[in-house]
C-alpha cells in the first residue's frame, strides 16, 4: 500500500503528491516501480490493469502456501515478494499519467487488505501438519486481520487529515509495509512457524497502540481544512 489520493480521470488509482515546497522521502522500491513503469506512461495501460496483475499474483502465492508443502511454499514466497513490488506500480503509474479515481483508489486499498488477509490464513492452513496443528489457520487469520487493519489505519488518517500525515514511518529508505518482503527470506530459511507467530504477536499490539495514539484523528471530528 502506498500513499494515494482520490482523482477523477479513467477509473484507476492514483498517488498523491507532496507540496511543492516538501521534500518527500521515497523508499528504495518506490523509486525502482516509478523507473518501471515510465515507459507505460503513454500507453493503454492503466493502474487499475497494475492493481489486477498485483492481486492475481498475490492470490497465486496465497494457493501455493495453502499447498503446505516444499517447493510450493518456496515459489509461493517469491510470488509474493514479486506481488508486493507491483503493489508500487500502480500507484506510480497513476502519478506519473494523471490517472487517478475513486474507484482506483479504494480498488487498491482492498485489495491490499484481501490479500494479507488471505496470506497468512493460506500460511496458517498450509501449518495444519506442524506442531500447532488445527490452530493454525485461525492464527494465521488474526495475523492477516491485524495486518490489514494496520493499513487501513494509515488509510483512515490520509483520508481524514492527508498522505503527510498518514506517512507510514521510514527508516534508510525501507517503510514499515516493506517488512513484507521479509516474507521471502524467512519461508526460504524455514521460519514459517516463526513468521505465523509473529504475525499474531506484533501487528495486533501495534494496531492496538496506532488506534489509540491517532484515536482523536480516526474517532472523532476531522481536521478543519486550512483556509
Amino acid at each position: 500500500m502506498v500513499e494515494r489520493k482520490i482523482g477523477a480521470s479513467d477509473g484507476s488509482c492514483g498517488e498523491s503528491a507532496e507540496p511543492a515546497k516538501a521534500k518527500p522521502r521515497v523508499a528504495w522500491d518506490q523509486r525502482l516501480a516509478r523507473w518501471m513503469v515510465r515507459p507505460l506512461v503513454h500507453t493503454p495501460v492503466t493502474p487499475n490493469h497494475i492493481t489486477t496483475v498485483r492481486l492475481l499474483i498475490g492470490l497465486a502465492a496465497c494457493g501455493l502456501f495453502a499447498v503446505g508443502t516444499r517447493p510450493e511454499i518456496l515459489y509461493a514466497a517469491g510470488l509474493f515478494m514479486l506481488s508486493n513490488f507491483v503493489d508500487h506500480m500502480d500507484g506510480e503509474l497513476a502519478r506519473l499519467s494523471g490517472k487517478s479515481s475513486r474507484f482506483g483508489y479504494h480498488y487498491d486499498n482492498y485489495s491490499d487488505a484481501f490479500i494479507h488477509v488471505a496470506l497468512f490464513f493460506c500460511i496458517g492452513y498450509g501449518l495444519q501438519d506442524s506442531w500447532i496443528g488445527d490452530w493454525a489457520p485461525y492464527l494465521g487469520l488474526i495475523a492477516g486481520v491485524s495486518v490489514s487493519a494496520l493499513f487501513l489505519i494509515f488509510w483512515r488518517i490520509e483520508q481524514r487529515a492527508g498522505t503527510r500525515q498518514a506517512r507510514q514511518p521510514m527508516f534508510k529508505g525501507i517503510h514499515l509495509e516493506d517488512a513484507m518482503y521479509f516474507i521471502g527470506p524467512i519461508t526460504w530459511g524455514g521460519g514459517l512457524i516463526v513468521l505465523l507467530l509473529a504475525g499474531v504477536a506484533l501487528p495486533p499490539v501495534y494496531v492496538v497502540w496506532l488506534a489509540w495514539k491517532e484515536r482523536k484523528l480516526l474517532f472523532g471530528k476531522p481536521p478543519e481544512a486550512p483556509s
